[in-house]
C-alpha cells in the first residue's frame, strides 16, 4: 500500500500533470488530496491524471477525486483521466463517474 505522486505543470498545454504510482486507498488518499489541492491552489487550471502506473483505486480514492473535481469546477476547470487500467475504468463505469470525469481513451 504505497503511493508516489509526480506533479508537474505542463507550461505548453497550461495543465497540471499528475502521475500517481501504486495504490490510492484509504491510507494514501489523504496524500493524493493534499498534493492535488496544493498544485491547484498554485495555479487554478485543468488537471490531467495519468493512470499508467496506477494499480488500484478504491471508493476512498474516488471520493478524493470527486472533492478535488468540485474545487476545480468552482474555478471552471476540469479533471482529465488518461491511461486508466481496465480494473479502474470499470469502477468509473459502475459508479457512472465516467459521466463526470473526462476520460481520454
Amino acid at each position: 500500500m504505497s503511493l508516489s505522486i509526480k506533479v508537474n505543470f505542463d507550461e505548453e498545454k497550461g495543465i497540471w500533470v499528475i502521475i500517481p504510482e501504486g495504490e490510492i486507498d484509504i491510507y494514501t488518499s489523504p496524500k493524493l488530496k493534499e498534493r492535488l489541492v496544493e498544485a491547484f491552489n498554485k495555479r487554478k487550471t485543468d488537471i490531467l491524471i495519468d493512470g499508467q502506473n496506477l494499480d488500484y483505486l478504491d471508493s476512498t480514492g474516488l471520493g478524493t477525486l470527486i472533492s478535488v473535481l468540485k474545487k476545480a469546477k468552482e474555478n471552471d476547470s476540469n479533471i482529465y483521466l488518461e491511461n486508466i487500467k481496465p480494473n479502474i475504468r470499470k469502477l468509473f463505469d459502475i459508479t457512472e463517474l465516467d459521466k463526470v470525469f473526462i476520460i481520454k481513451e
